[in-house]
């Protein structure tokens, strides 16, 4: 029971911690830098072909379908 109450404490410190940080720089918490696309990868998974959205969302773009 000691070391959960330990593990505890310390997950509510690490919240409060980015929580304070949040208040006082009153920035807005963001993803990764790009992502998988900034491996230049065009899609997540290991399909053949993308599906119907994404192929509506390349068209929008102007790029080709695989």
């Amino acid at each position: 029971m000691k070391i959960f109450l330990i593990t505890f404490c310390f997950f509510l410190l690490v919240i409060l911690g980015m929580a304070l940080g949040y208040i006082f720089k009153r920035r807005e918490i963001k993803g990764s830098c790009g992502g998988i696309t900034a491996l230049g990868m065009e899609k997540v998974c290991d399909c053949d072909t993308p599906c119907a959205r994404r192929k509506a969302e390349l068209a929008k773009q102007g790029k080709t379908v695989l």
